[in-house]
Order: structure tokens, then C-alpha cells, then sequence
């Protein structure tokens, strides 16, 4: 009796489609945002007159102004999960006021800090701690004793790291 012989197939290369729905799929879960939301943000985009090369820059930084990414950036939680539960739990002031809504976009100038009674709860007993070696991004001023910042400048893309080719997401929802 014989024995069946298996074949390994070489793993193949996925193909165009393939890249590009899992460089958007990778993208849209950095950011923790779902399908319904992303898509938005990039139609408004596609939808803009610009130029080529400032859609990826347009995106990123439609991204990065998210009021929970604004949050982590500034160092009040070591993930976006963590800062869009912040947001989420009313724990965040944008300009004096009481903000709970994750995807609010943060302007320039925008001052961003935690609810002074907030303070008292266990999560931000070591915040004051942690984040005195915490280094922002550049387009951030954090002032870390007062645990508050603002947004002095629009993020650049050469500030932001990302391990994804953004023009193959606007490939994608080109079709």
C-alpha cells in the first residue's frame, strides 16, 4: 500500500488586490477605526481637488488630529484602546470643555488635559510619574506637571512613523 505524497505549494505573492486590502486593513486597525469611518475619510479625501502627493499627507494627518490619537500621542495612555476609553468616559477637557467623543478632530491651538477630578482615580496615580521621561511629537506642547498640552502645529509626514505604502489604500478605495 501506498503512502499519498503531499505537496507543499511555494507561498505565493498575494496579489495586487490582496496588498492592497491588507495595507488598508493594517492601517485602519493602527488607528482602531472601523470599516464605515476609514472609508469616509478617505472618500472626503479622493473627493478634494489636491494633488497627488498631498493625499497621503491629507489622510495622515486627518488621523492624527483624532482627538483618542491626540491623547495617546501626548502620553496619557500607552495605547489608542486605553485613550479612546478616556475620551470615551468623559476623563478629557478640550479648551475648558468636557469632550467624549473619540473622533472629534483637535485644531491648532486646540488645548487638550484631564479632568481635574479625574485625577483622583487609580489610573492617573502614576500618569505624573511616567510621563516625566515621555518625549511628545514635535507638533505637541505638553506641559507635564499641569498633565496638559496643546497642539502647536499639523502633523508632518516625516514625524509620523508608519509601516504601511498609503498610496496603495487610496488604490484600493479607487475602484
Amino acid at each position: 500500500m501506498q503512502k499519498a505524497v503531499v505537496r507543499k505549494r511555494p507561498p505565493s505573492q498575494p496579489s495586487e488586490y490582496g496588498r492592497q486590502l491588507q495595507t488598508k486593513q493594517e492601517l485602519r486597525n493602527e488607528y482602531l477605526l472601523r470599516e464605515r469611518k476609514f472609508k469616509r475619510y478617505v472618500q472626503e479625501i479622493l473627493k478634494a481637488k489636491s494633488k497627488e502627493g498631498d493625499k497621503a499627507e491629507l489622510l495622515l494627518r486627518k488621523l492624527e488630529m483624532r482627538l483618542d490619537n491626540v491623547v495617546f500621542r501626548m502620553g496619557f495612555s500607552p495605547t489608542r484602546a486605553g485613550s479612546r476609553q478616556l475620551v470615551s468616559h468623559g476623563h478629557i477637557f478640550v479648551n475648558g470643555k468636557l469632550v467624549n467623543v473619540p473622533s472629534m478632530e483637535v485644531k491648532k491651538g486646540d488645548a487638550v488635559s484631564i479632568k481635574p477630578t479625574s485625577l483622583k482615580n487609580t489610573f492617573f496615580k502614576n500618569l505624573p510619574t511616567n510621563i516625566k521621561s515621555y518625549v511628545p511629537p514635535s507638533w505637541i506642547s505638553l506641559d507635564k506637571e499641569a498633565l496638559s498640552g496643546s497642539i502647536t502645529n499639523v502633523p508632518s509626514p516625516g514625524e509620523v512613523t508608519l509601516t504601511v505604502d498609503l498610496p496603495l489604500v487610496f488604490e484600493f478605495y479607487s475602484r
